[in-house]
């Protein structure tokens, strides 16, 4: 079964312009995402799909490999889609570009949700202890059923928990989820003809498309700390983490 990862990067940000090409410890953010894909096993390739010149140029200096696409694709999604129509494969990654942390371990483990047969469309998620997350928007939250199919994705806390204040360093009964997807190509073009869904344009969460008109979603906990990066101070953070992370591995 031939696995391809896309990590689609775009140039234009908001809150943090040129993102992808942010310097992290000497090297562009894109490459800290393509380097921990590599180590995942069982992929065929890695492609980063971007909307820029820059970006295609910083990844082909690193050795990488880069596809343009066009500026006018609006999600990340669409990115991996038009990559899929000329890269055939049979599992598609979606590994987000702003995710330097990402672990090999995630990937692997959402490339099995749907390589093993299970689901057509799988992600993972992480251990959520802080409650400051609960109600932090940038912090999307997931509750999955006993047999590992998500529930529902939100911004918000949940679910409701009736006269109880979650304390730190306990598990809730919600996780934080990482934003890593893994598709069959059918389930993938599927979700790409779907209208956009009232759930989706609500939460500003693409995967709930694919959850209003019935597509099920595998999910697996994994145990690292993922933390994307929208803003300068997130960017700070990625920073200090991998001085830890270098500090703890010599």
């Amino acid at each position: 079964m031939r696995v391809v990862a896309v990590i689609p990067a775009r140039f234009a940000s908001t809150r943090l312009p040129g993102k992808p090409l942010s310097d992290i410890h000497g090297k562009p953010m894109i490459q800290h995402v393509y380097e921990r894909a590599k180590r995942a096993r069982g992929l065929h390739a890695v492609l980063v799909a971007t909307d820029d010149e820059r970006i295609v140029a910083a990844v082909q200096k690193f050795g990488g490999e880069a596809i343009l696409t066009s500026p006018d694709i609006r999600s990340g999604t669409d990115r991996v889609g038009d990559v899929a129509s000329k890269f055939p494969a049979d599992v598609y990654i979606n590994i987000q570009g702003d995710e330097p942390l990402m672990s090999s371990e995630a990937i692997e483990k959402a490339a099995d949700l749907v390589a093993s047969g299970k689901f057509s469309m799988g992600t993972v998620m992480t251990p959520l202890t802080d409650p400051a997350d609960l109600s932090n928007p940038a912090v999307v939250k997931v509750i999955a059923d006993r047999n590992g199919r998500a529930i529902y994705f939100s911004r918000f806390g949940i679910p409701y928990t009736r006269g109880t204040v979650p304390q730190k360093g306990k598990k809730f009964a919600c996780h934080r989820h990482v934003g890593l997807y893994s598709y069959t190509t059918e389930t993938l073009h599927k979700i790409l003809s779907l209208p956009s869904s009232p759930l989706e344009e609500g939460e500003m969460l693409e995967q709930l498309r694919a959850m209003d008109h019935g597509i099920p979603i595998g999910i697996t906990e994994v145990n690292f700390t993922s933390i994307g990066v929208d803003t300068p101070e997130d960017l700070e953070t990625v920073r200090r983490m991998l001085d830890k992370e270098r500090d703890t591995h010599g």
